[in-house]
C-alpha cells in the first residue's frame, strides 16, 4: 500500500512545483484569513492551473458558508474541500467538490462522531486548536487514530514531518498524510530539502510495510 501525501498551506508556485516533483498527490490552499498561510482564490487559481491534472487541489475552509465555499471552488478550480471548523459536511455536498472533514480525536465521543460521518467524506485526524485551526505542529492522538484508521481510510495530520512520518505510517497506517508546518521554513514558505526528506522517508516506510 502506498501512503498518499498532501502538502498543505501552499502560497507559492515554486513550493507547489517542488512538492509535485517529489511525489505529492494533493496540494492544499488555505482560504481562512486568520491563517498565516492564507491565500486568495485568484492566487490559488494561478498555482492550481500550473499543476498536473493528476494532482488533487484542496481548499481549506473554516466555518465559511456553503455559498462562499462553492464560489471559491469554481474560482480556484478545486477538486476537494477540507472543512476545518465546526461545519456539518452535509451542508457542503452541493459545492462541486469532494469533502474532507477535519476531526480531533480526544475521547470516545469524538471517535463515535467521526465514525458517523458518511463514507463519501474523507476524515482528516488533527489536533483540536480553535485559534489556529491546523498547522500547529502538534501531534494528533495516535492512540485513538490507530484503531480508527483500521475502520475507514483517514488522512493523518498534526505533527507529521520528516522526523515523525515513518513512525506515523508504521503505527497508525493512515491512507494518507497531510503535512504543512513539518516541511516549512516559516508559515507558508516550504523547504525543498524538508519536502525531499519527507518523501524519501515515506517511500522507505511504505516498503517496510509490504
Amino acid at each position: 500500500m502506498r501512503t498518499r501525501v498532501k502538502i498543505c498551506g501552499i502560497t507559492r508556485e515554486r513550493d507547489a512545483r517542488q512538492a509535485v516533483q517529489a511525489g505529492a498527490d494533493a496540494i492544499g490552499f488555505v482560504f481562512w484569513s486568520k491563517s498565516p498561510r492564507a491565500i486568495t482564490p485568484a492566487r490559488a487559481a494561478a498555482i492550481a492551473t500550473s499543476l498536473p491534472c493528476f494532482v488533487t487541489r484542496v481548499g481549506v475552509f473554516v466555518n465559511a458558508s456553503p455559498a462562499e465555499v462553492a464560489r471559491v471552488v469554481r474560482r480556484a478550480r478545486l477538486d476537494a474541500i477540507q472543512l476545518h471548523g465546526d461545519e456539518n459536511p452535509r451542508d457542503y455536498a452541493a459545492c462541486g467538490a469532494a469533502v474532507i472533514k477535519a476531526v480531533a480525536l480526544e475521547g470516545r465521543a469524538d471517535v463515535q462522531r467521526a465514525r458517523a460521518l458518511k463514507p463519501n467524506v474523507m476524515v482528516l485526524v488533527d489536533v483540536r486548536d480553535p485559534k489556529r485551526r491546523g498547522g500547529t505542529g502538534r501531534r494528533a492522538n495516535w492512540t485513538l487514530a490507530t484503531p480508527f484508521a483500521r475502520s475507514r481510510p483517514i488522512l493523518l495530520a498534526g505533527g507529521v514531518g520528516p522526523a515523525t512520518v515513518a513512525e506515523a505510517i508504521r503505527v497508525v497506517r493512515p491512507w494518507g498524510i497531510d503535512v504543512s508546518s513539518g516541511v516549512e521554513v516559516r508559515p507558508g514558505i516550504k523547504s525543498a530539502a524538508k519536502i525531499r526528506a519527507l518523501f524519501a522517508r515515506v517511500s522507505r516506510a511504505d516498503k517496510e510495510r509490504q
